[in-house]
């Protein structure tokens, strides 16, 4: 059984040795004379910045959001939005500040637009004498973000133990769906969980539940969605044609810990099922997620596993909005990959962002791209990182009018700090 690694050395001969290996051989290279073009883009985030989330609005923008010191051991919430007039990023907005806040570099606050012109956000909230103890609080502005609804807890107030690893999607014009990684049945066993340590193992699972919101902000239904999940794994969705799909990874009593999916038609939810059956044994959780992507009935989902052993980026489609998925591709495969992923569905085609690690422990952003059947590959190197180990977060990736936009934290002068980058593919 292989733990989690994020400080084993980096072994890149094993990408040759282990090209076409199960569960198919990784795409083909597309043409050489179509070469990605990568433009850095400056973002309007301050030094000290992390954390960022990158999301496109119903109306086109694009908006950044991130986390940033206030300067009296609190943080800040900001905003962004990129102006359709100009290209460039607008004045900062904030969102909320505080200084009970939990700050994590995998577990993340998020924004989102519906098509009514509300936003959404998030963010984690101490809760409980634990360090472990605490909640998310959402906010919902109507006015473009200058001023915000009071913060509300997801869960029952007084609920001990960790909530987070929010994903949100559009339920209705108006109305919010969210779910999130939910820790009362582990806390009512008396074991919290550590993200520090990245190895969560034993006593009672955590669960991945759900709920919806109003135009009022009020909560409209709340849902147990499965009894047992991984600790701290990034969650996704989707809409289909048939409702949402939301993808985190599971936890089996064996401690296997495979990407499953479940779905909303509105009025209730399918039962989990496994997205791929990879059968990764591991007593612990990788903080290492899955992505979805969705139009109309087709599905495509990628996930990090090291079932085989070996680090491992997979990506399959489903064409029935997700009661069933093709044979698993291979993204990316060896030692260097660290995962933490994107994805994105733009112009016929998917993209996946990832990181990759060199032997100098250098991490490097990658981007790939592929049809729609995960073939066709075109892969290109964004950037180089100065960030080392978990430093360097979890960096986002959307399709923006033509190309990819890419954001990620990385350090200067000891300083974390957000860099971007604008991606075409000719």
């Amino acid at each position: 059984m292989r733990l989690s690694r994020w400080s084993r050395p980096v072994l890149p001969m094993l990408v040759a040795a282990l090209a076409g290996c199960s569960p198919a051989e990784a795409p083909a290279p597309a043409a050489a004379n179509r070469s990605p073009s990568v433009e850095a883009r400056s973002l309007p985030s301050p030094a000290g910045a992390a954390q960022p989330d990158l999301v496109s609005a119903p109306d086109g923008q694009l908006l950044l959001s991130w986390l940033e010191p206030t300067g009296d051991a609190g943080h800040r919430l900001r905003f962004s939005r990129l102006s359709t007039q100009t290209g460039d990023w607008e004045a900062p907005r904030t969102i909320a500040e505080g200084r009970t806040w939990f700050v994590n570099w995998a577990d993340t606050p998020h924004v989102h637009a519906l098509a009514d012109g509300s936003l959404w956000a998030h963010w984690l909230r101490s809760t409980g004498p634990s360090r472990m103890d605490y909640g998310i609080d959402l906010v919902r502005s109507g006015d473009g973000g200058a001023t915000w609804s009071a913060p509300q807890l997801v869960h029952p107030s007084g609920t001990p133990g960790d909530h987070g690893f929010v994903t949100f999607w559009p339920q209705a014009h108006d109305r919010l769906g969210i779910a999130w990684l939910d820790s009362r049945q582990k806390a009512v066993d008396g074991a919290h969980a550590h993200h520090d340590d990245g190895h969560h193992g034993g006593g009672a699972p955590m669960m991945l539940r759900a709920a919806l919101y109003d135009a009022e902000a009020k909560q409209g239904g709340e849902w147990p969605l499965d009894t047992s999940t991984c600790d701290c794994c990034t969650t996704s969705s989707a809409v289909t044609d048939r409702g949402v799909v939301v993808v985190y990874r599971g936890r089996s009593d064996g401690e296997i810990r495979d990407t499953r999916i479940v779905r909303f038609d509105g009025e209730r939810w399918t039962p989990p099922r496994d997205v791929h059956a990879d059968g990764w044994q591991i007593a612990g959780c990788p903080v290492n997620g899955p992505m979805v992507v969705a139009a109309g009935r087709r599905v495509w989902v990628a996930w990090y596993t090291e079932a085989d052993g070996v680090p491992e980026l997979r990506a399959a489609r489903s064409d029935d909005a997700g009661d069933t998925f093709g044979t698993p591709v291979t993204l990316a495969k060896g030692a260097q990959v660290l995962g933490r992923l994107g994805l994105a569905h733009g112009d016929g085609h998917l993209l996946a962002s990832w990181l990759e690690q060199s032997p100098d422990e250098r991490q490097h952003l990658v981007l790939g791209r592929y049809d729609e059947a995960w073939g066709g590959a075109q892969r290109v190197e964004v950037a180089a990182l100065s960030a080392r180990g978990r430093a360097s977060g979890i960096p986002r990736l959307q399709w923006h009018g033509d190309a990819a936009w890419l954001a990620w934290t990385d350090v200067a002068a000891e300083a974390s700090r957000l860099q971007g980058a604008r991606v075409v593919f000719r």
